[in-house]
């Protein structure tokens, strides 16, 4: 169960990981190739608008990333928890506000995550 987890956890960190670079870095170059339906002339001016939410992804996956060095067993749950909530929560948002497509490749792996680890509590 608990590789399960840890490899669950490593794809949503890449893929937030991913999405820091598309939109900090990769925004006007390659967001209007994953991002159609935004109008190409917006990329450059919801430039800073896009790295700021980049930058929320970014803290988002050093959450995770942190939940791995932690070595008490409690600490280690509940900051993964904590997380893996946030990013839930986030991907829900999303997907009531932007796009369906963003519970899929955002919350549903999140809740599937956080359903193993609390399912794993029990079995301990």
């Amino acid at each position: 169960m608990e590789i399960a987890i840890s490899i669950l956890v490593t794809v949503i960190i890449l893929f937030h990981l991913y999405v820091v670079w598309l939109e900090m870095f990769a925004w006007e170059t390659r967001g209007p190739k994953v991002f159609r339906n935004i109008p190409p002339e917006m990329f450059p001016k919801t430039k800073a608008l896009a790295a700021n939410q980049g930058l929320y992804n970014g803290f988002l996956a050093a959450g995770l990333i942190w939940s791995f060095f932690i070595q008490d067993a409690v600490w280690h749950t509940n900051v993964l928890l904590f997380f893996l909530g946030c990013v839930a929560v986030a991907g829900i948002f999303g997907a009531i506000t932007a796009s369906k497509k963003i519970f899929y490749v955002q919350a549903l792996p999140a809740l599937i995550t956080i359903a193993l680890v609390l399912v794993g509590l029990q079995l301990h």
